[in-house]
């Protein structure tokens, strides 16, 4: 199937009170995990280079993203290229060339004006050349090992009445709100602010997005979506469920060498992971 766009898929959702999954991946095994997992639940999906990741890889965009669009051209279901919390505009401007149709950028972490003034440029340049983007206001935190801030201390979360003068000033497509999570956690006990919720819904006239999510129990991820959530972003939950399985292959089998046997295993419980989300996110059609 032809590689598709976040903003498409994402446009959909929203007029259809859905959501999105979009899961970061790493290696290969997370992209064939989260195709396959997509396709198991019969489902769109958004698959997340994030700079970190591009870190990792030794600054090198193109092996991941490469992959990537080879994968999703076959997979059975829609599938999106979307480039996650990019801070560099060297990065930035890669994003056409290597395949992908949107990318979040994220200067939240400077204040409010300068926030602006970077997101507004950042999307100049972007719907130049065609592509969708996100950005952020409040803080979720909890991003390259750092201790996240409390996310229901005042302050934190997105302000109704500012996010809704930061879109329109900025131009962005879709906005990640501070509604009670944060990054990178590895229980699942966060609880969403859903009054702040309804009123970002009921203010803003773009997809909301909500970052954080590994951290939401299902019935949870469920009232988000209910509440206005068109974009929902998984990563650390992938991570834990294929570092378990890996720890427990390679427990059981002391003396293996093979990294095809443990990435097997860990790519499995991958795939369950990323089918759990999806259908987390729309109970009805798990039960169907």
């Amino acid at each position: 199937m032809p590689l598709t766009t976040t903003g498409e898929l994402v446009t959909r959702a929203a007029a259809h009170r859905s959501a999105v999954a979009s899961f970061n991946i790493i290696t290969l095994e997370h992209v064939e995990a989260v195709i396959a997992g997509a396709e198991s639940a019969n489902a769109p999906v958004v698959l997340q280079v994030s700079e970190n990741a591009v870190k990792f890889r030794h600054g090198r965009l193109l092996p991941l993203a490469r992959a990537a669009v080879a994968a999703a051209e076959r997979a059975t279901v829609p599938v999106a290229l979307h480039l996650d919390h990019v801070q560099s505009d060297t990065l930035l401007r890669q994003a056409p060339d290597a395949g992908f149709g949107s990318v979040m950028y994220d200067v939240a972490r400077l204040p409010y004006a300068d926030n602006l003034a970077a997101t507004r440029a950042a999307v100049d340049w972007a719907h130049a050349r065609g592509l969708w983007i996100e950005a952020e206001l409040g803080e979720i935190g909890g991003k390259d090992g750092q201790a996240a801030p409390d996310p229901h201390a005042p302050g934190a979360r997105t302000d109704p009445d500012r996010a809704r003068a930061f879109v329109a000033d900025s131009g962005v497509d879709a906005l990640a709100v501070a509604i009670g999570t944060t990054h990178a956690m590895t229980t699942r006990t966060a609880a969403l602010d859903h009054t702040l919720l309804e009123r970002l819904a009921a203010t803003l006239d773009v997809p909301l997005v909500l970052h954080g999510s590994s951290g939401l129990p299902d019935d949870e991820l469920a009232a988000a979506v209910t509440g206005g959530i068109a974009k929902v972003n998984v990563g650390t939950a992938l991570n834990i469920a294929m570092t378990g399985a890996i720890r427990e292959f390679l427990t059981a089998h002391p003396a293996a060498v093979d990294s095809r046997g443990y990435l097997t295993v860990g790519r499995e419980a991958m795939t369950r992971a990323v089918t759990a989300v999806i259908e987390a996110l729309d109970p009805a059609s798990a039960r169907s």
